[in-house]
């Protein structure tokens, strides 16, 4: 018990004072962009009816659970963070865990919804409106909260989750340990079943964007006039290959901040209690703020990257949704091609 107990805690950050103020301000700085960015998704999605959408509902829950995480779970995250050890009761301890596990778990559901809902979208757009209706988009949305919800605070304020863990914490020590069947079934339950279905809800939208690129080009390379037969292959290929290219950077982009921030985190989370809870302190803080950055990745992967929203927030940062004659259905295109990609790059 001592020697567990003082590995995690040894290995947690001791800084000298300016190291920790630079800290703070870097983290700070991370929360703010973390809140304020999902907020104005939020505010754009609820405000502009362009941009309400199933897809978008999906965003703009996701930007909810992400905008908590930054207000109700980062700023403690950081102070234990920073200062090496936890300055609040035991109770909150167990409150703030709950809170942590919840609003990330709901955070990583959410991710797949989008992946399962363009999945619909793209492969099977003719049956897309009886799938995607409201009401199976509000039923998704409650299961994105429902489950995380259910095995976040019910286990960790009884304590199922750490039944047979014999580790004494400090009222000064806020630490998440958990026996090896909560740490399977939360990382499977959490993690590793939204990751499956998305690489697979992803890899079938890439063959079958794959797919229409090349008939595009082809309808393309036909309606040509006066172009050689050899010119018009060499430009169907370019147009495919130019098709492939941008949808491969879209969805590698997409999973490969997902996994990069989460992966090492639920990796170790699943280990550690199977090597007697051996892992640093310091190398749990990393890679727990590894995943809360994707929290604040989100609004600019799905709605930065996107020119009507990115519209909306202009509209909304320069105040003009307050000017006399903005209304919630003004059109935040600018041209015809831009109405359709509101759901391009999701």
């Amino acid at each position: 018990t001592g020697s567990v107990l003082s590995n995690l805690t040894t290995g947690l950050l001791q800084l000298p004072s300016r190291s920790r103020i630079a800290l703070y301000m870097f983290i700070i700085a991370g929360i703010i962009c973390t809140v304020i960015g999902n907020f104005l998704v939020v505010l754009a999605i609820a405000y502009f009816k362009q941009l309400q959408s199933p897809t978008n509902t999906f965003v703009m829950s996701l930007a909810v659970a992400d905008f908590l995480v930054g207000l109700l779970v980062m700023p403690y995250s950081m102070v234990r963070t920073v200062e090496g050890c936890w300055y609040f009761s035991s109770m909150f301890c167990q409150l703030h865990s709950s809170l942590d596990v919840m609003l990330c778990t709901a955070s990583i559901f959410h991710l797949s919804c989008i992946a399962f809902d363009r999945y619909y979208a793209v492969c099977n757009p003719l049956v897309y409106s009886f799938k995607m209706s409201h009401s199976r988009v509000v039923l998704l949305i409650v299961v994105c909260w429902a489950i995380p919800l259910l095995i976040s605070f019910g286990p960790i304020l009884l304590g199922f989750h750490k039944t047979g863990v014999d580790v004494h914490m400090p009222d000064n020590v806020c630490i998440f340990l958990v026996n090896r069947v909560y740490a399977v079934m939360a990382s499977m339950v959490a993690f590793y079943l939204p990751m499956l279905i998305m690489l697979v809800a992803y890899w079938k939208i890439y063959k079958a964007a794959k797919r229409q690129a090349m008939q595009i080009s082809a309808i393309e390379a036909q309606m040509a006039s006066g172009v050689s037969k050899d010119s018009s292959k060499k430009l169907r290929q370019r147009n495919a290959l130019k098709r492939e290219k941008k949808a491969a950077k879209t969805l590698g982009i997409i999973m490969g901040v997902f996994l990069l921030f989460w992966l090492p985190f639920f990796t170790v989370n699943i280990v550690d209690p199977f090597i007697n809870y051996g892992t640093a302190g310091v190398v749990w803080e990393v890679f727990l703020w590894l995943g809360y950055v994707n929290s604040s990745l989100n609004p600019f992967l799905y709605g930065f990257f996107n020119r009507s929203f990115r519209r909306a927030f202009f509209f909304i940062m320069g105040c003009r949704i307050c000017l006399p004659g903005s209304t919630p259905g003004m059109d935040l295109s600018q041209s015809k091609r831009d109405v359709n990609e509101r759901t391009e790059n999701l």
